[in-house]
């Protein structure tokens, strides 16, 4: 990664060395690895750290790299992929599932949800906690509310809270005759809560996935998954479904 007179460049001065950083960050750098200092980089490229940080900030928004407390700027891990819109229907935790569960709590829902699960506004569903994960990093955080009549003999289950509770949920929900599913996607802003689980700054951009999982001709359950903008890539094959890939060339499984 030689010194690069940018000078005589007509386009803008941090669009041109977005160019040249994002080329040395497929040929010197791994994943996870953390760069040289605003100071030292502005130095090699003969920049100003102004004009340096847009050039970070545009590759951080590409999802090329992130910025860690504490750490510094690294290198990000490839984009998280996940399948949204296919034709292959599963409950959650099923089989190949990637997400982690966290807990299981029974709580009245947001009255978007209550509607969207056509129960009353004031009566409690069961709202499972999960997140996923690659390169150790978090990229998603969903919360799935699931109304009582979906589990019914979830209350014969000894299993009071935390990940055992939440499997005990979801194993319960694989009962049912799974019909279909629908997904919306949506940008969004992240909610403290969120940001605090994805490790982003509140109000950082993020990509909100609602799906609505049918049985017995009405809404069983209901997914609000929220990834990390900066970790996914939307698609849109000819078939119409949305699907998030890894790259350009590898499609989600």
């Amino acid at each position: 990664m030689g010194t690069t007179q940018l000078e005589t460049v007509p386009e803008p001065k941090y669009w041109h060395l977005r160019t040249v950083l994002s080329e040395a960050l497929d040929s010197e750098f791994s994943v996870g690895e953390i760069l040289p200092n605003e100071r030292d980089l502005a130095a090699r490229f003969g920049v100003a750290r102004a004009t340096l940080r847009q050039a970070l900030e545009q590759l951080e928004l590409e999802g090329r790299l992130q910025r860690r407390r504490g750490v510094g700027t690294t290198v990000a891990p490839p984009r998280v992929g996940v399948a949204v819109g296919t034709e292959q229907h599963a409950w959650p935790g099923a089989a190949g599932d990637a997400w982690q569960p966290v807990d299981s709590t029974l709580v009245v829902p947001p009255a978007a949800v209550a509607d969207a699960l056509e129960t009353g506004r004031d009566e409690a569903v069961h709202t499972v906690r999960r997140f996923r994960m690659t390169h150790g990093q978090p990229v998603a955080a969903e919360l799935l509310h699931i109304p009582q009549t979906s589990v019914p003999d979830l209350s014969a289950i000894d299993t009071p809270s935390g990940p055992a509770r939440a499997r005990a949920v979801l194993r319960e929900l694989q009962r049912l005759e799974l019909e279909g599913q629908d997904n919306a996607v949506e940008l969004g802003s992240a909610r403290a809560d969120d940001a605090k689980e994805l490790d982003r700054l509140p109000g950082a951009p993020v990509l909100v996935v609602t799906t609505r999982f049918l049985a017995g001709g009405r809404t069983a359950a209901l997914s609000v998954a929220t990834y990390r903008a900066d970790t996914c890539r939307l698609t849109f094959g000819a078939s119409g479904g949305v699907e998030i890939h890894h790259g350009p060339e590898q499609q989600a499984s």
